[in-house]
């Protein structure tokens, strides 16, 4: 998990060819003027979800993962609250495509907004969507990386 302001985004460069990729992208574009829904970046291997999100609390929702792709999140408007957990859970809801969901506690929390990013990695727990109490309501942009390979991942 990787938590800093979008101004240091270049400082992560050269740590995935993919991650390289969104981050190519992200410098060149303007993330207000995408539409809702899916941008594709390099077809499924770095593509972009726009999206409103309402907010939920913290407490009675659950830890998310994949195995797959890092999730780069980004709040457009508004603030959001996310966990992240470093104690494996038991599953609460079987596996789907890439999207796992466990009971663990959160060991570190943040917001995003005001320039900020987080980057979770595969295989890594993390609660977004966390309810602020001046913000129940965000516009956010989900960066989908590839960080398997296609065909072992």
């Amino acid at each position: 998990m990787i938590c800093d302001t979008l101004e240091h985004l270049t400082l992560y460069q050269g740590f995935h060819k993919n991650l390289d990729t969104a981050i190519t992208f992200l410098m060149a574009c303007d993330l207000n003027t995408l539409p809702l829904g899916r941008t594709e970046v390099d077809g499924d291997t770095v593509f972009i979800n726009v999206m409103d999100a309402e907010l939920h609390p913290n407490e009675g929702s659950h830890p998310e993962y994949h195995r797959i792709y890092a999730d780069l999140q980004i709040d457009l408007t508004g603030s959001e609250g996310w966990g992240y957990e470093t104690a494996p859970g038991t599953e609460v809801k079987p596996y789907a495509p890439d999207i796992g969901f466990q009971d663990s506690p959160d060991a570190v929390f943040g917001t995003l907004g005001g320039g900020r990013f987080v980057l979770f990695f595969p295989g890594e727990l993390h609660k977004p969507g966390v309810a602020q109490p001046d913000c129940r309501n965000v516009r956010k942009a989900v960066v989908k990386i590839r960080m398997e390979d296609k065909y072992h991942g």
